[in-house]
């Protein structure tokens, strides 16, 4: 049967725009193929939407348009109000050069004009008039490597410019950066007037490096934190060595048994690790939402389940004092 939870719900820095703690992660339904028909992401749509969740996550790059189209078949019949949509701009969707007219290969486009194309060919695929959140997809180190300089640059003199005026013409109500790592967030805080960051797996059960400078800012500054990837991509959701990646790739040695220390102490709580994974990054007051990628239709269930469990004080502490996780800044 369907559980249907209270959500809380927060809002993104100081937009107004509202998401429930627990999101959509929206990548894998873009997956096509033996992993997902259109059939089963509808029924996995269909039950986060009626579990509560209210917050949909998307990108161009997910599928070359197929996870937004996927979305977008679901959510066009719901009321628009009742849902918040994100999605990315940075790689527009181009027909592949010599191929047949359905081939779109990704192009990365950091340019003032580039936004708007973006915005726009994501709104016809996702069938919708509006998309609340834009973030400014992948200008980190782990995307570009070498060129990210570059790509920064061309970000802050377009790409950004540009989310900037479609917030103050209303066209989009909020905006910031989707990436991997925490420094190049920080960088723009200093220059854009950002509502929120969507972190893939920087601040998790597994590590904390963002709690020395980026989080107590975000805090200061009222711009939200959106955690993509609570499970760090696997690791803290799998009992298994040979299933378990982190940031996926396989996993070493030390991020293992670091992992398996965390988990013994749970058990020894009661506790299913996973419960702990999706809970802990909300703890930090700047995080607005955990939005897990969601694979299969099981998932949303367990992982309202998760949410929903009473998780004891002394779990945190007990991972405190053995020097695992960090409570600085942390809301017990």
């Amino acid at each position: 049967g369907n559980v249907t939870m209270e959500l809380r719900v927060n809002t993104l820095g100081d937009s107004g725009v509202t998401v429930t703690e627990l999101g959509f992660g929206g990548a894998p339904v873009g997956s096509v193929g033996s992993r997902i028909s259109a059939e089963q992401a509808t029924q996995i749509l269909s039950a986060a939407y009626d579990s509560g969740l209210r917050y949909f996550d998307t990108a161009p790059l997910y599928g070359t348009g197929l996870s937004e189209r996927r979305l977008g078949d679901f959510l066009r019949d719901l009321p628009r109000d009742d849902f918040t949509l994100s999605s990315k701009v940075g790689r527009l969707l181009l027909p592949e050069q010599g191929a047949g007219d359905d081939t779109l290969e990704v192009h990365y486009d950091y340019s003032f004009d580039g936004a708007r194309r973006s915005l726009e060919a994501s709104l016809e695929r996702l069938g919708l008039d509006r998309i609340d959140v834009v973030y400014c997809h992948d200008i980190d180190i782990w995307t570009h490597g070498d060129d990210q300089p570059g790509i920064l640059r061309k970000a802050r003199e377009g790409i950004l410019p540009a989310l900037a005026d479609l917030r103050s013409q209303g066209v989009i109500r909020a905006f910031g950066l989707g990436v991997n790592e925490w420094p190049v967030c920080n960088q723009i805080m200093d220059e854009f007037e950002v509502d929120c960051f969507l972190l893939a797996g920087r601040f998790t059960l597994l590590e904390q490096d963002p709690l020395d400078v980026f989080l107590p800012r975000c805090a200061k500054e009222h711009v939200s934190v959106v955690i993509g990837g609570p499970y760090n991509s696997g690791l803290l959701a799998s009992a298994e060595r040979r299933r378990a990646t982190y940031d996926y790739k396989p996993v070493d040695d030390a991020r293992w048994d670091k992992a398996q220390r965390i988990r013994k102490i749970c058990e020894g709580h009661g506790v299913d690790m996973r419960a702990a994974a999706l809970q802990y990054p909300l703890k930090h007051r700047a995080v607005a939402a955990v939005i897990p990628g969601v694979w299969r239709l099981e998932e949303v269930e367990m992982n309202i389940g998760l949410m929903e469990s009473k998780l004891p004080d002394s779990l945190w502490s007990d991972l405190a004092s053995a020097g695992l996780i960090r409570l600085d800044g942390i809301d017990l």
